[in-house]
């Protein structure tokens, strides 16, 4: 007989293992509340830099073995011996084994156990203090993936066992790998389609690349006149920005200026830390991998890099755009430390503001362009001139 939880969950018992119908399906506050009660701390989480995410994949698809492999990724999960053999003859794989809710290795050693969850309860006993081996696999069922996700995060912060999650494409994946921020400590990622092979190592890529910090040049104002009027692009993002960061763009992909975000406060107009008046429509703009976009380009869901003024850069999704006709000024720099010259035009605003290094120009943090001046210092990125569909090429080019 099912027996009705107070979150609207029946279980029913069917052969030797639990399975969970959910009859209503619970608030999201509703169920973080039951989830709450039962998490226990262990130590310190690590830093999200410092933590190395494990990936397992489990397939039955050659192909998907292949991408894996060529990407780095080894360990592979199978429901029958002689395919996880017939693998290993082909290929450097570290094969393992699933024999009901437990994993073993080619030694027939358990490495892993796995816990299907689809209640409240089922997540309250998953505890560290219960794990019996080294890697403990959930398999959340029901629906619900994030705030389960994000409680087991809680509870396992700082612990010896590795916490994986079963995801069936790599959007899932990414979720479980970004709950909390922290994430946890790896996916299996159960595919038949090698795009989601692909598709979650760009997103490591991405995140190694974060981590890196892009060399930026002092440059010095030749010009700053006002022009007309020209149709100018507002970035607003799915993030909010702090002092001293903001979007690098430019008229030229050779170089590339460091628009300050409006996270200043003003007299006359509120902070909007997540809004750049970034330039307008035929202006470049830097993304992730390296790549450029055109400004009139960028839409809901587009990924950009955010940059500070040492260089140091992460992605922002992009919310919003705002394309309006406004009035704008012509900005000319020319590197400190070179002949090149590199130019913008900006909204003409007291909230549009150029990035200073970070020790010059009076100790301010950004210039509005209303109140720059030949002389005045700021930060440029020199990259390559040319360009196909943003990507950089190598090839004769003359922008001016």
């Amino acid at each position: 007989m099912a027996a009705v939880s107070s979150l609207g969950f029946a279980r029913v018992v069917a052969g030797s293992h639990a399975a969970s119908v959910i009859l209503q399906p619970p608030t999201r506050t509703a169920l973080a509340s039951a989830f709450s009660h039962s998490i226990k701390m262990c130590a310190s989480p690590a830093s999200p830099s410092e933590s190395k995410k494990t990936v397992w994949v489990w397939t039955t698809n050659r192909q998907v073995m292949t991408a894996a492999v060529e990407r780095g990724w080894s360990t592979f999960l199978f429901g029958s011996k002689d395919l996880g053999k017939d693998w290993s003859s082909t290929a450097c794989i570290n094969p393992l084994f699933i024999d009901g809710l437990e994993i073993f290795d080619k030694q027939n050693q358990k490495v892993a156990v796995i816990s299907e969850v689809s209640s409240p309860r089922e997540l309250e006993l998953i505890q560290p203090d219960n794990v019996e081996v080294e890697n403990i696999v959930i398999d959340f069922r029901g629906g619900w993936q994030v705030i389960p996700a994000e409680n087991i995060v809680a509870a396992f912060q700082g612990c010896r066992g590795t916490v994986l999650a079963v995801s069936t494409n790599s959007t899932e994946a990414q979720v479980f790998l970004e709950a909390l921020e922290l994430g946890l400590d790896g996916v299996i990622l159960k595919v038949e389609d090698m795009d989601d092979i692909i598709k979650l190592k760009d997103y490591f890529d991405r995140r190694n690349e974060a981590k890196s910090q892009l060399l930026l040049t002092k440059a010095t104002m030749s010009k700053v006149e006002v022009v007309g009027m020209g149709d100018r692009v507002c970035v607003d993002l799915c993030s909010m920005m702090r002092p001293g960061e903001g979007l690098l763009v430019g008229s030229y992909a050779r170089g590339m200026f460091l628009v300050h975000s409006e996270c200043l406060e003003t007299n006359y107009i509120a902070s909007r830390p997540f809004r750049v008046n970034a330039g307008p429509v035929h202006a470049y703009v830097a993304v992730p991998g390296g790549l450029t976009s055109y400004l009139s380009e960028l839409q809901s869901g587009r990924e950009v890099i955010i940059v500070d003024q040492n260089g140091l850069w992460r992605t922002a999704i992009v919310g919003r755009v705002k394309i309006e006709s406004r009035p704008l000024i012509l900005v000319e720099a020319k590197e400190n430390c070179g002949d090149d010259t590199y130019s913008i035009f900006l909204q003409n605003a007291e909230t549009v503001a150029l990035i200073t290094p970070e020790k010059g120009s009076g100790g301010r943090t950004a210039i509005p362009v209303t109140s720059l001046k030949v002389g005045d210092e700021v930060l440029v990125r020199k990259q390559g001139g040319a360009r196909h569909t943003g990507i950089e090429i190598q090839e004769f080019i003359v922008e001016k």
